[in-house]
């Protein structure tokens, strides 16, 4: 057999279900279709070689149950090369950081140095080995964390719960709480940070974020847990969600994350080095959870990590 030869998937007529309800056909596909290019499956739409109810359809036509949407054969060439599968022992790690679930949705405590998706120079994520955890399960995230942050992530297991989640972050109805060590002695009085957060792009393609009237708004509300001449221990609630805004916030005050490769301290890094603190010292400590459709009224807990409970124990008490 000649292995240079493309593969041939076979045709393949699936109904949808609630779990699909007002999904996009291009986001469909792309899930189905997880190793063929964008490019090649917008093609196969524009053709009409994909068919809904037996009819043409465009790429943003939302998803109704009972259609019967065809996808046709596939040859998948090396135009773009299969992901890498997640090991086993990652796999089992995953597993045991799960430490909510019901039938709808599940909270884990993500391990720091992990993305939550393949992307650039990332060969998989938490959502790919999560979906190889629960194969039968239409899961997604609902919301993100940096690849080194740890902590409380949240997944859905159906659409309407991810969109119900989701609208739940939009309304400021679902608490997001984090412990971070920072540079310095926080000072007790600041207790909100109200400053506007524009993203942009280095030279070299990397994303960043800075302070920025032109940008979004965002507030993280802070409390002081335990201060000191060289470090703080804070808790921050996130009244918004935008890209490394605690990260950023903490920097424009002058107290920079321990450990925050891209907006933090160098020297103030270096020493915490030598006090073998080799992370990002940002944790997603709790998800508050109100009463709905999905879940009860319910406080998640993702246990602190063994740096944040030493540090903590060596701080001065705020």
């Amino acid at each position: 057999m000649n292995s240079n030869k493309p593969q041939k998937t076979a045709v393949s007529l699936v109904e949808i279900s609630a779990a699909q309800l007002n999904q996009r056909l291009d986001n469909f596909l792309f899930k189905r279709l997880d190793d063929v290019p964008r490019t090649r499956i917008y093609r196969i739409i524009r053709k009409g070689e994909v068919r809904v109810n037996k009819k043409r359809s465009k790429p943003d036509y939302k998803l109704q149950i009972g259609d019967q949407v065809r996808i046709p054969p596939v040859h998948q060439a090396q135009e773009k090369p299969l992901k890498s599968r997640p090991p086993k022992a990652l796999l089992g790690r995953l597993e045991q950081a799960v430490i909510f679930e019901n039938k709808d949705m599940l909270i884990l405590d993500k391990p720091t140095g992990l993305a939550v998706h393949a992307g650039s120079g990332v060969d998989y994520g938490v959502i790919d080995a999560m979906r190889m955890l629960y194969p039968q399960t239409e899961i997604e995230l609902v919301h993100r964390l940096d690849r080194d942050t740890s902590g409380c992530l949240m997944l859905a297991k159906n659409r309407q719960a991810l969109l119900a989640m989701q609208a739940l972050l939009q309304d400021n109805l679902l608490s997001k709480n984090y412990i971070a060590v920072v540079q310095g002695n926080w000072p007790r009085e600041l207790s909100e940070i109200r400053l506007p957060l524009k993203r942009f792009h280095l030279p070299n393609g990397e994303r960043r974020v800075q302070v920025d009237d032109a940008g979004k708004p965002a507030v993280s509300r802070v409390r002081l847990l335990r201060g000191g001449k060289r470090y703080s221990v804070i808790r921050v609630e996130l009244v918004t969600g935008r890209t490394h805004q605690i990260r950023v916030h903490c920097q424009a005050q002058g107290h920079a994350i321990a450990g925050d490769d891209k907006y933090g301290d160098n020297e103030f890094n270096r020493s915490m080095r030598q006090r073998n603190i080799k992370r990002l010292m940002l944790h997603a400590a709790s998800l508050e959870l109100p009463f709905c459709d999905y879940t009860s009224e319910v406080v998640i807990n993702a246990p602190l990590p063994a740096e944040f409970e030493r540090l903590l124990g060596e701080a001065s008490p705020a």
